[in-house]
């Protein structure tokens, strides 16, 4: 039982790996249905270990007092007129 296991973690391997990436459906669905061959289960891990990830979103509280800088984001009073972070205007 202990073999099945650790085969299992193997074999889905690639999709494990790209399980937070942009095509990560693509790779487990070639991982699924190719992955009993070894080209498939080769070109399923080049994919996830090359794909990019899902860039990260940032929730910010809105807040009246205070204004976002639409070039780095740092947050800046309501009475600026230019960021302190990067210097470019609010």
């Amino acid at each position: 039982m202990l073999h099945m296991a650790i085969f299992l973690l193997l074999y889905f391997l690639p999709a494990i790996i790209g399980r937070d990436k942009r095509d990560a459906m693509g790779i487990f669905l070639l991982n699924l249905f190719l992955g009993w061959t070894a080209v498939g289960w080769v070109i399923a891990l080049i994919w996830a270990c090359s794909a990019e990830a899902y860039p990260r979103a940032h929730v910010l509280p809105v807040d009246a007092r205070y204004k976002y800088c639409s070039q780095c984001g740092a947050i800046a009073y309501s009475g600026a007129h230019f960021c302190t972070a990067c210097g470019r205007t609010v």
